[in-house]
This record gives C-alpha cells, structure tokens and sequence, in this order.
C-alpha cells in the first residue's frame, strides 16, 4: 500500500493497527494501575461477563463505556484502575459441559462431583478466557495483570468468610421454604432467576364434594395437577355464601382423602369462585396459610418434575402428562363443572425456559431485610447517585418489597457451602476451615452439596477483588470504587446485592455513582434476539468497519434513558468520520514544515487560528463537562461536528491560501497552530476512538510516547475570542443560508447563485470581503454582493435574518414563482393528510399501549418528521407568495 510523506496510508488500516497497537500498549505496562502513585483514585470494576460468553451488544456498550470514562481519568492524572474478570456462572457453565459429556454419551452422575468438577475446570481453562480476548479487540484498557476470577483461591476465600460471618451474625439461616424450582436444572432458583413470560392458558373449576352433605364446594384453579397435595379449602370468614361450611371437611377429588375447610380473610371473595384450594407444599400464598393453620405440607410433584405417591395412579408422570389426564378422569367423573380460557404471566427458568414449579424444600437463606434497609437508605442519604435518577426509583421498588434470599443452588459447580451436617447427633456446623468430626458428639460429618447461587459471589466483587478480607494495598487504596457502569436489567441481580454486601462489611457504599446504559436493539427498536434473526455480532462490526467507528457510535446512541438503535448505516457513517479525521490529519501533516509539538500552545495570529483555538477551547470545557456528567451522547455530537463542520469543513479550508502563500510569517504561524490545534483533537478524541488517535500521535512531530497518557486539554479562558468566533460564525451564517434557500426551492447545485449580503458592521464586511472567494465555492455562487444601508430587498429574493442582517437570495431565471408554489401547495397538501393519519394513530389509546414500541416510537419519529418539514415548506411558500404579490 502507497504511503505519503507523512508515512501515512491512503485510509486508516484498523485490520493492522489494532492489533499492533494493543499489544504495545498491553505490554508497554500502560493499563497497570499502582496503588503507591499520586493522583485521586479513580477505580470500576467490570461487571464480571460469564465464562461461557461470546461478546455481544450489551458487552460491547457496557465495556465500551466504561473504556471512554477510563482512559479520560488516566489523561486526567488520576490514579485509574479498570479491574476486569470473569464469573463462573454456575447453571450456564456446568450445563455447558453437561451437553458435552452428553455428546460423549456420559453424564455427571457416571463421572462423580470430584471428577465432573475437574472437567469443569478444564473447560474453563481451555474456553473461559475467550471472551476477555475479545473484549481487548474493543480496545478496553482493563488492567490485565488484576484480573479475577469468582472462584479463584482469593475470591473463593472471601466467599466463605461471608457466609461464615453472616452466619454467626444470624443473617444466614437454613428452612424449609416454599422456592422456585427447575425440573430440568434441578435446582433451585431465586426470584430474580425466574422470568416471567405470557402464555395461553385455562381456569378449570373443580368440584370438592362436602363430606356429609349434599352439597361441593368449587374451586378454580390453573394448576389442577396440584390437587393431590391439597390440605385446606379455604374461605373468606365475612363471605356469606360459605358461612355454614366453615369448620366441615371436603373430598380432595381423585383421593381418599378429606380436608378442613377453614376461613382466612387472605382469601378475595372476588376472585374466582370465593374459594381457594390451600396446597402448602407447592405455592408461597399457601404455605403462609398453611402455616398460620398448622395445615400438613403434601408435596406431590417431585424434583424431576414428575408426579410422586400422592398422585396415586397417577405417580410417575409429567406433572403436565397429569393435568390431560387427570382432566379427563375429573369430567368423566362430573367433578369438572367448567374451563375458560385466560392468559396469564408463567414463571420460567432464565437459563432454560422450563416452567418454573413452586416447590417445598429445605435450603439456605440470606435474611435480607436488614441489610436492605440500609442500602436504600444509602442512596436516599446520597452516598451512592444513579445515572439517570429515574432508576433509583426501581431499586428502591425491589429493596422496601424484598423477601429473603435463597442462595443454595442444587449444582456442583459452584462454591459449595462451607456446611457440615453431623448423620449422628443432626447438628449443623458452619466454618472456616473443614472440621474433621462433629464437635458436639466427635462423629463424622457430611458436606452439605449445595453451591451458593452464582450472584452471592458477585456481590463481593468491589472488594474481595481488591483483596479482601486482608487490609491489601489495593483495598486501602481502591475502595471504594468510583462508578459502575451496568444495564437495568441487573439492578436487582447485581447493584443492590453489592450495595448490600458492601455496607456490611466494607461500611461504605461499594461505588460512588451508578451508570444505567439502555438496551442496544436492531434498527427497527426490536430487542435483539435469535429467534427474530436479528442478533448482530459485535466482533464483526468491528471486522468490517473498525473498533473506533463502532466504539463512537455505541457513544453517540448512548443518551439518557434512550434505547440504542443500532444499524449498519450508522457504524458506516462513522467509519467516513474516522476516515474524515484521517484525511484531515493526513493534510495537516504533509504541510508542516519544520512545525513541532512544543511543550506550550502558540498564540494564535490569524483570523482562522484565534476563532479556532477559541472554538476548541469552548469545546474542551464541554467535553469535560459531559464526560463528568455520563452524557456520552452528547460528549460524541460535539466533538463529531466540531471536527467534521468546524476544523474541517471550514478551518482548514480558511487556512490553506496562508498554508500554500508566500508569506512565511504567515504560513509558519498557521503550521505550528495547526501541528498544536490537531494534538488538542486527538487527545479529546481518544477516549472514544483510542486506536486512530494512537497512530495519527504517533506521525505528530514531536509528540511524546503514548497518546493516553498525554495529558487531557483544559480550558484556557486566554485564548477565548468572542471577536473571531463572531467574525466567523458570519462567514458561516452567510454559506449556511444560502445552502438552505438553495435546498428549500429545490435548487439544483450547478445552478450558480448571486446572493446579498446586508450587514452594518465594518468588520463583518471585511471578513466577507477577505474570505469571499472561498464562500463562492462552498456556496456553489458566482457572485457574493455586500447591499448598502439603504438597499432594499429584491422582490423576488428569499430572505433570512440573522442578529447581524440578512442574506437575501433573488430567483429570478432560477424557478417558476407560480410553478413552483403549485409543487410547494400540492406536497403541503399530501403531508398534511399523512400528518392528520399519524396523530390519529398516536390518539388511539389502543394503538399507543397494544402495537410493538418500536413501531409506535417509529411513527412518533415520522410525525416529528413531517411537521419539521410541513414548516419548511411554508416558509417557502410564504416567500413565494410575497414575490407574487402585485
């Protein structure tokens, strides 16, 4: 490939530099953070992605931002760690190999805990750290030499003194308990885990016959399966209609078995029938009924998901098998009195989508009311912020209704629960090393083989990462940490359970500030998802196009409580900016002369260079501020258009007579601006697009070692020039103007234009003098004139006003004044009808609540659209108008 004098490519190379410059950045020692160097710490951890990951689109964003706020604080001085690791997502993994060994036609059970556990671990050696290689192709400057793991020596070490200590402290406790269950796992699963999906479904009404009388009770129920573990009918005392069966018993259809009508004013007299079947064993209402009326807990479905000896003829099946069949033999019987159909949200497993049973088991629980209260009241109190503060409401929602936290998990990959049972005396032992016998009677014990739930080590993440429970160098430096950057969807997963752990046992709240990014979805503002075909592949995106494009567009899209639309055109587009700043620097560098980068700025002597340098100083102070405010798409708008509008459209453009001129003085001013003005750029734009900027510092004379460790611009109120910047942005109102009137009357641009300018101001009308040449080419014009004081407006000239004056445009020889009105009338007219149609839609409460979101905010967006347009069109038309009148 040809390379100019500047030794630069035609186009940037991404395929060939990211590689090359990651890997000297990596082995260069520049993402290692050192606790004993100055400089305000500034610390994130990365959400742990799971060991059995493929980078996707919530990666790519999540890593994505917290890399732009990461390398800022490092050009800042601060002392910046990015801590990175993996988690060991425990049903995810162990089902992973579980399918592999079924593929060999082996299973767990043949290998045995210790073995299954051993391949596991080889697993993740082998493919675990697939996804921290990629995150690397993004560019995430995560201090590598860090990284943790949730069940390394350190983490696993950490894991245990929490449960130990919550344990003594009577915050960790083991009951039997009414969880959620999956059959396929076979495991338990805490509320969060359970997703809650709509599905089609029936009511069936079932008749209880009254022992004794003449007389049934109905009862409506979706899961008539259930039945065979029923102990109560229960009614509400104040309902009339039941007042003389309170106190009887009913026959549990297709049993032997009778039970107690009882009266608890849980039951709602509104729903259903007035009557409730109570089944303590397999639903979380009736177990609390059951135990307020000391009720027997019947479990007749069991871990399998098939039906046990309660079921009498029916033990051994599907519980789904039971329901068609036990439906039959119930209206055969007359016992069923009717069915109605009804939609209903359905509790599924998050990892495999199997229907979701309640079930009666004995497992280990985190109390977590106390430690709840403490963590809402930390963000009430403002120790910890979210961005957007509208979040903090659904973390509040989740923490003032929490229920106490299941944490075992019925796997053997995991941190299994540092728990001994004694088979002699029943004693439980919890501890911080293995014990060798029961103390209590000196017999042996037996491991308890649960796992804790795979969230339980990621709360610790802040602070067992850093070394704790030992007073580290990293602790003492690091913690707290700085911000987090997650999705909503972990809110409850994750944020709050860290805030919780972290207040226990740090006494500080783990992160200063919380960074709610939205959902990326495809450009349509569908959620990706496979079963639409719509997933896009991160990693190829930055195949095709390159990390910098991709990463600033993930930046641009991220607005506050917006949902990313991401589509191929978008990354396209920002691909031509990165060639757009290539082709900038590419000129800039092949015209330097003996310019170099010095330690101070020069002072800026032309015209071009004072507007500039006050226009980036201006844009400096509001990249830092958005960067210190999380607006990441607003901190992208800037920065796109003052190099693409601004520095390049317009600076290089005003410059190049003094660049390519006889004036030494001149050209040699403008150079060694240039060579300072462009080092500026880069180091703003570094922190969204780390790779081009690397490579065009290292082509900058005299640039010193890495770009991102160069320091970050500051504001510099001397260089602030209100003067140039409004002698400028004239020259800009003038072309912008004139390119606008052009566009409204549908001018084409070989049509050349003669517009006027009518200003009072000396020194505007020397700018316009000056610099005409070069607005006559931007504006596609043959002629710039500069209209006297007492001049009138051109009758048939279009006009636009501005603080300064006017910019009058004649069409005269341009357009047909009536022809075109009629064109301007008829496309008026059909908007109109368009616009009427949208708004009709938007007004339908149907519509607005029923039709796919992405589809109503489409239409939103195409009104928007379309009044923009219908203004427009009448201010044309209302120009036109007035040029017609006699």
């Amino acid at each position: 490939m040809t390379r100019d004098a500047a030794g630069l490519d035609k186009n940037f190379n991404h395929q060939e530099a990211e590689a090359r410059l990651y890997k000297w950045w990596e082995e260069s020692g520049f993402f290692r953070a050192d606790p004993a160097a100055p400089g305000r710490p500034f610390v994130i951890v990365i959400p742990p992605p799971n060991v059995t990951g493929k980078l996707h689109m919530g990666h790519a964003l999540d890593e994505t931002l917290q890399d732009i706020l990461t390398r800022y604080h490092r050009m800042c001085g601060d002392n910046t760690l990015w801590l990175p690791g993996t988690d060991h997502a425990g049903i995810a993994t162990q089902n992973v190999v579980e399918r592999a060994l079924a593929a060999e036609g082996g299973s767990r059970e043949e290998l045995g805990r210790e073995k299954f556990v051993e391949r596991v671990w080889r697993w993740k050696n082998e493919y675990g750290a697939d996804i921290v290689h990629q995150l690397r192709r993004l560019g995430a400057s995560c201090d590598w030499s860090r990284e943790r793991f949730t069940m390394d020596e350190g983490l696993s070490r950490a894991v245990r003194e929490v449960f130990v200590s919550l344990y003594e402290q009577g915050l960790i406790y083991r009951d039997y308990y009414i969880i959620n269950w999956c059959p396929r796992c076979r495991t338990a699963l805490a509320d969060l885990e359970v997703e809650h999906e709509d599905r089609p479904d029936h009511l069936y009404y079932v008749r209880y016959p009254v022992v004794g009388k003449e007389a049934v009770l109905t009862v409506a129920t979706t899961r008539p399966e259930t039945i065979f573990g029923d102990t109560a009918v229960a009614v509400n005392p104040q309902d009339s209609r039941f007042q003389d069966l309170i106190g009887e018993k009913v026959l549990v259809p297709l049993t032997d078995r009778v039970a107690p009508i009882i009266a608890d004013s849980y039951v709602d007299p509104d729903f259903g029938t007035g009557a409730l079947k109570v089944t303590p064993a397999h639903d979380p209402n009736d177990f609390k009924l059951g135990q307020a009326h000391r009720l027997p807990s019947l479990k007749c479905i069991d871990d399998d998901g098939r039906m046990n000896q309660a079921a009498g003829r029916y033990a051994g099946q599907d519980r789904f098998d039971c329901r068609r069949n036990m439906l039959a033999e119930l209206e055969e019987g007359g016992l069923l009195e009717k069915t109605e159909p009804l939609t209903h949200a359905v509790g599924v497993c998050y990892r495999c989508k199997t229907v979701v049973e309640p079930n009666l088991s004995r497992q280990w629980f985190v109390r977590t009311a106390p430690l709840a209260a403490r963590a809402a009241r930390a963000v009430r109190d403002g120790e910890t912020a979210f961005v957007p503060k509208n979040w903090e409401k659904t973390y509040f929602e989740w923490l003032d209704n929490i229920r106490d936290w299941c944490i075992s998990r019925q796997l053997w990959w995991g941190h299994q629960i540092p728990a001994w049972h004694c088979l002699s005396c029943g004693q439980t032992i919890v501890s911080r090393e293995d014990p060798l016998a029961c103390p209590y009677c000196g017999e042996d014990l037996e491991r308890d083989p649960d796992v804790l739930d795979t969230w339980f080590s990621s709360a610790l993440w802040p602070f067992s990462t850093l070394g704790w429970p030992d007073q580290s160098p990293d602790l003492a430096r690091y913690y707290p940490t700085t911000c987090l950057v997650t999705g909503f969807d972990i809110i409850f997963f994750w944020v709050a359970r860290m805030m919780m752990m972290g207040l226990h046992f740090m006494k500080e709240t783990p992160f200063r500030t919380v960074i709610i990014h939205a959902l990326v979805k495809d450009a349509e503002g569908r959620k990706m998802s496979k079963s639409k075909g719509n997933v896009v592949d991160p990693l190829n995106i930055v195949d095709r196009y390159g990390a910098d494009a991709f990463r600033f567009t993930l930046c641009s899209l991220a607005g506050h409580g917006r949902d990313i639309r991401l589509s191929d055109e978008r990354v396209a587009g920002y691909g031509k900016f990165v060639n757009k700043l290539w082709n900038a620097a590419k000129l800039v560098l092949n015209n330097l002369g003996a310019a170099r980068l010095s330690d101070g700025a020069p002072a800026p002597l032309t015209l071009p260079d004072r507007w500039l340098r006050s226009r980036l100083d201006r844009t400096v102070r509001l990249m830092r501020r958005h960067l210190d405010e999380f607006y990441y798409d607003r901190l992208a708008d800037v920065i796109y258009h003052f190099v693409w509008d601004e520095f390049c459209d317009w600076h290089l453009e005003l410059i190049k007579p003094m660049l390519y001129g006889e004036d030494e003085a001149a050209r040699v001013s403008v150079q060694s601006n240039l060579v300072y003005s462009l080092s500026v750029l880069l180091k703003l734009l570094h922190p969204i697009m780390p790779f081009v900027t690397e490579e065009l510092w290292s082509k900058l004379p005299g640039a010193p070692g890495s770009l991102m460790l160069a320091p970050f611009p500051e504001g510099d109120d001397q260089v602030l020039d209100p003067a140039a910047e409004e002698r400028i942005g004239f020259l800009m109102d003038v072309t912008r103007a004139t390119r606008s009137m052009r566009a409204d009357f549908g001018l084409p641009q070989a049509q050349k234009l003669a517009p006027l300018v009518k200003c009072g101001e000396p020194a505007l009308a020397s700018a316009l003098e000056e610099y005409s040449p070069l607005l006559l080419k931007l504006m596609g014009a043959e002629s710039l004139g500069l209209a006297g004081a007492e001049t009138a407006k051109p009758r048939d000239a279009a006009l636009a006003a501005f603080p300064w004056g006017e910019v009058w445009l004649p069409l005269a020889g341009h357009i047909d004044l009536a022809e075109e009105s009629r064109r301007l009338e008829k496309e008026l007219a059909g908007l109109g009808k368009e616009a009427k149609a949208a708004r009709a839609k938007l007004a339908n409460a149907d519509y607005v609540n029923k039709a796919p979101e992405e589809i109503v905010e489409e239409t939103r967006e195409r009104l928007s659209a379309m009044e923009a347009r219908t203004e427009t069109l009448k201010r044309s038309l209302n120009l036109l108008r007035e040029m017609e009148a006699p």
